[in-house]
This record gives structure tokens, sequence and C-alpha cells, in this order.
């Protein structure tokens, strides 16, 4: 949080946002509204939120309420008691996959440590309800840590998504400052665990850079997350929602994250999308391996020729 003595970074030229809400983007907020979803793009106030509805017409599904239980420092989503689990919910997210016709969904959640479970019934539930409607529409799943119960991943793993997403956020001395509840080597194990489930599927994380890290962390960041087998990385800057959150403490430039991907390339990761306005589900259509891609192909194939 914000205090009176510290200075508040000034935004970059590189930072400006273009706003467009054309058709595509009143259409599909239209339709989240009536059929009462979420998504993260407005709940955490995404930066990216007019490209990729006005434009690229995708979107996060953000799933299990609006209502986190965590109130991590660097996150705009709400935080307190949440609602009962919506039993329909995984149908409707399926109906609007369908009806924006999606390539790639993401579908994230709030964490839902009130539950058992964590929610990773309903999350399952929806990832097959997804499948069952868009058979060639692939799926990218974005967990919370789940309280670190195995048995809950391995719920959402066998649900069989295309991409598994779990970010680390920061680096390891900033995690008990920037995320509430969270873990750095839970988050690891996490990713680990879920390759060993179900060594096929990827796995991608994703740091915010701007907190107080340095460059030194970061690397050995992403020697930790290859150490634990990860596949793709995404690498964004952290913007402060409100005064509550946490301050901007640097604002990397485009040079700055250019020098990132490169390294993070050299490391091994498979794909890195790295830059000023990058967030974890950023351009995730672009993100999938190269098996996605041919599951693309033959549904695209096939609708060719009906």
């Amino acid at each position: 949080m914000a205090t009176k003595n510290e200075e508040i970074l000034r935004k970059p030229d590189w930072l400006k946002i273009r706003l467009n809400t054309n058709k595509n983007y009143t259409g599909l907020k239209k339709m989240m509204r009536e059929k009462g979803l979420h998504t993260v793009c407005e709940e955490a106030k995404c930066p990216n939120i007019h490209e990729c509805w006005a434009e690229r017409r995708t979107a996060t599904f953000m799933i299990l309420g609006a209502v986190c239980t965590r109130a991590c420092r660097f996150c705009a989503v709400k935080t307190g008691l949440p609602n009962e689990l919506d039993w329909d919910e995984p149908n409707r997210v399926a109906e609007s996959v369908k009806l924006m016709n999606l390539k790639h969904v993401v579908i994230t959640a709030v964490a839902r440590d009130d539950l058992k479970d964590a929610g990773s019934r309903v999350y399952a539930e929806t990832v097959k309800r997804v499948r069952e409607e868009n058979p060639y529409t692939t799926i990218e799943v974005l967990p919370s840590d789940m309280g670190g119960e195995f048995d809950n991943l391995k719920t959402l793993m066998d649900a069989k998504p295309d991409i598994m997403n779990h970010n680390i956020e920061t680096v390891e001395r900033l995690t008990p400052k920037v995320r509430a509840k969270a873990k750095y080597w839970r988050t690891m194990e996490f990713l680990k665990r879920a390759k060993e489930i179900n060594p096929d599927i990827p796995t991608k994380s994703s740091i915010m850079v701007g907190l107080g890290e340095t460059v030194e962390e970061l690397h050995q960041t992403m020697d930790d997350l290859r150490a634990h087998n990860v596949d793709i990385l995404t690498i964004g800057q952290y913007l402060q929602p409100s005064r509550k959150h946490l301050n901007v403490q640097k604002y990397y430039t485009p040079l700055e994250f250019g020098k990132l991907r490169k390294a993070a390339m050299e490391k091994g990761f498979k794909h890195c999308e790295a830059g000023p306005m990058v967030r974890s589900s950023y351009h995730a259509d672009e993100q999938v391996n190269a098996a996605a891609r041919a599951k693309q192909a033959k549904g695209d194939e096939l609708l060719k020729g009906e």
C-alpha cells in the first residue's frame, strides 16, 4: 500500500492503452452479463481487455464465483466470503465458448480455500463440458494452488486440459509480501506434480516485474521453473490496480523485456512471451503447442467440409 512519503512513478509512454469499444466488445460484455459469468479480464482490471474483447474476440473465464478467499497485494479481484458453488456454471461457460466460436479458451478461478476440494470438481466439470460442446477448442486452465492438496490437482488434470498454467507471480524473496497464503516452493511443486500426472500436458507460469526484484532473482526464478519442468513462461509489467495495492518500484523498458525473453529461451523454455502489457493469458491462443495446433487444424478441416 502506498504511503504519503512514497513517490508514485509516472507511467512511461509505452504503457499507453488503446481503447476499443466496438460491437465485439459490447456484444461480449452483454453475453457475459446475460449468462451470469465472470471474466478475469474485468475483475482483475486487465489492461488488454479492449484488445482481447474488441479485436481478438477472446476472453479468460473466471469460475467459482467472483469473490476470492485470498487478498494478494497485487490483485484487484474482490476478496471475502464466496457464494455457494454454482453447478450450472460449467454449462454456461461451454455454451459461451461455442457462441464465441473460440479456438482456444482460458479458464481461471478465484481461490476457494473455504472448500475441501478447492473447487476442483466444478473446475474439472467445466473443462469436460467445454470439450464436449467444443471438441476442437483447446483449453488452458489457470488455477490457484488449491491449498497444496495434490488430490485436487489430480481431479483437474484428469479432465485433460491442453495447457496447465499456474503462476509463480514473483521471486522467492518477495513472495510473502506479494502473495497471500501462496508459497514459492509449493507453486513449484504444484507445477512439477502436474507434469508428473500427465507429461504430455504443457505447463506454464507467469512472472510480474516491477515489484522490487533484481535481474539475478528473475534469472533464478526462471532456473527454478525449468528445474520443475515448466514449458512456457510469460513475463509482464506489474501495474498497481489501486492505491490500496503495492506500489510499482520500476517500469521495465521494451528492451529489458527483450533481454528477459532471450534469457528465458536460452534456459530452455519452449515459448516465452515478454513485454510491458503481457499477462498470463495474453495471446494465449498463440502459445498452444504443436499437438494443439494440429487438433485445431483438424477441426477447421471438418468445418470446411460441412
